[in-house]
């Protein structure tokens, strides 16, 4: 009866052994579980903290505010543009002006003062005087002769008028300088050749885009940003947007 009573002892422990160890092993099992769930859920706070992050920098809403900004200055582009092309025309014809001005000059050279003394000639002289000198007709005489005159006057004319052309090409490249110092795109090809209004549009919209972009991937600091931060990271945008609709004042 004792060695009965042993076994049943020994079944007992081991079953009691195996109990144990059943339970170990789900415990194990939840416990892997539980790590598992954890890190899922901790992962997805890690994105929610940084979406909340991103959110007080006000990344968001300051990357409309600029599409809306450029939207505005790129209609204003539009608007202006036949004043832009008309400006850089302005260029081409000034330097055509300037060789003929320097043309005419040359062969002007000193005959105005010829010019003026043949007039004087003229019109001292009597009808017979001019006759003996095979000069028929006065009047047609010193309209011919006044023709230098009129090259004069024309070339100081043209000169007057390129000049205010240059006045108004050198107001628009200072304007227009300061407005690329902002941020806004060249006019101009590699070349040095205005570009077609749809390659600067298609110009503007690809910096826009990676400007927008490249703001929103940048790593800056985060928190809440002040008003003074706001407005630096606008001010740009902001004068572009109020000087290229005041680009021509006229």
């Amino acid at each position: 009866m004792k060695e009965i009573t042993a076994l049943e002892l020994q079944m007992a422990e081991l079953k009691e052994a195996k109990e144990k160890l059943a339970k170990i092993e789900v415990s194990y099992d939840k416990s892997k579980i539980t790590v598992a769930e954890k890190t899922k859920e901790v992962k997805a706070l890690e994105k929610r903290i940084k979406e909340l992050e991103k959110d007080l920098t006000l990344h968001k809403p300051l990357a409309e505010i600029k599409t809306i900004l450029w939207t505005k200055i790129g209609q204003s582009i539009t608007d202006q543009w036949q004043s832009i092309q008309t400006i850089h025309d302005q260029i081409e014809l000034i330097g055509i002006a300037q060789f003929e001005t320097q043309k005419a000059r040359a062969l002007l050279a000193n005959k105005l003062e010829q010019a003026n003394r043949l007039i004087h000639f003229l019109n001292t002289h009597t009808r017979e005087q001019l006759a003996a000198l095979d000069i028929q007709n006065r009047t047609d005489t010193i309209l011919r002769v006044k023709k230098v005159l009129t090259m004069r006057a024309f070339v100081q004319t043209l000169e007057r008028k390129c000049q205010e052309m240059q006045a108004e090409i050198s107001t628009f490249k200072e304007k227009f300088a300061m407005l690329q110092s902002k941020g806004l795109p060249s006019l101009l090809t590699s070349s040095g050749r205005l570009l077609t209004h749809e390659q600067y549009a298609h110009k503007v919209n690809t910096y826009v885009s990676s400007q927008i972009t490249a703001s929103s991937n940048s790593s800056e600091d985060t928190g809440i940003p002040s008003g003074q931060v706001l407005y630096d990271r606008l001010e740009n945008l902001f004068y572009i947007e109020h000087e290229m609709a005041q680009l021509f004042e006229v």
